[in-house]
């Protein structure tokens, strides 16, 4: 005999919520799966121990949170109490994941700025231009212009570039040799109502000298910080929803579990 009552309302509501996991479950494993295979994600960003780390993490608690909603599906449908204390050990151990998560991110954030900024300033200085690397060019191209910024720290990160066929053997070299010379910025630099030949002419500027109004002061490094901060409540909100939806979701799961045994004492 099946559950019914606030039970059966119970039970409609874990499957909602568990097709709700499964989505963001299967959407966090395409993306970390798109992360670790796509050469350009995040510019250079694989080249960092805890750049692998972390995907795998995330690919890991995106196929729990998977497991652990066709687990509940199932238990609900089924009225299981083994699959429902499974689903709620998975999604527990999905919980534990996201909050250490969290911790060690808010702990090292310093730490994850400066592998963010190394990244960037690697991809302008060393990749950017070059004719292996061409896909790499075409994202960092997107992200100055949807971002509305220029190089890692500012416009100045491209005098000292591979871009301008500048040898960076010797950077000490490099720095004293250029005072007097111009150099060149990417078009993606270049404002977006600026006209060709207005765009031509200010991408073309003189090292350590003034900063053309036409183009994007500000780095790009800086920018997403910016971004971060700026949408801080939204993401905290996001997943201080996402963790009371896993909460409510156990509760549930214990609920059901004690309401189907006490269903089989009484059979």
């Amino acid at each position: 005999m099946g559950l019914n009552g606030c039970c059966s309302c119970v039970k409609y509501l874990m499957v909602l919520i568990n097709i709700l996991f499964w989505l963001i479950g299967l959407t966090i494993v395409i993306t970390c799966a798109w992360a670790l295979t796509d050469p350009t994600f995040m510019l250079s960003m694989a080249s960092y121990h805890h750049y692998h780390i972390g995907l795998y993490v995330f690919l890991a608690i995106g196929i729990l949170t998977i497991l652990g909603a066709c687990l509940g599906c199932c238990g609900v449908c089924r009225e299981s109490q083994c699959l429902l204390v499974s689903f709620f050990c998975a999604i527990l151990l999905v919980m534990v994941a996201q909050i250490a998560a969290g911790a060690w991110a808010f702990h090292n954030k310093e730490k994850l700025d400066d592998i963010v900024r190394a990244a960037v300033k690697s991809s302008v200085q060393e990749e950017y231009g070059r004719s292996s690397m061409s896909s790499r060019t075409v994202t960092f191209d997107a992200l100055q212009k949807n971002l509305k910024c220029c190089g890692a720290d500012g416009p100045g990160d491209w005098a000292t570039s591979r871009f301008n066929n500048v040898d960076r053997t010797n950077i000490v070299e490099i720095a004293v040799s250029s005072m007097n010379v111009f150099y060149n910025i990417p078009e993606s630099c270049c404002k977006d109502d600026l006209k060709d030949n207005e765009c031509e002419l200010s991408r073309r500027l003189k090292f350590g000298g003034p900063l053309n109004n036409a183009i994007y002061q500000q780095g790009c490094v800086d920018k997403l910080i910016e971004i971060v901060y700026e949408n801080w409540v939204t993401l905290f909100a996001i997943t201080a929803a996402v963790i009371l939806l896993e909460l409510v979701s156990l509760t549930f799961a214990l609920s059901l579990c004690c309401a189907v045994r006490n269903q089989h004492y009484k059979a």
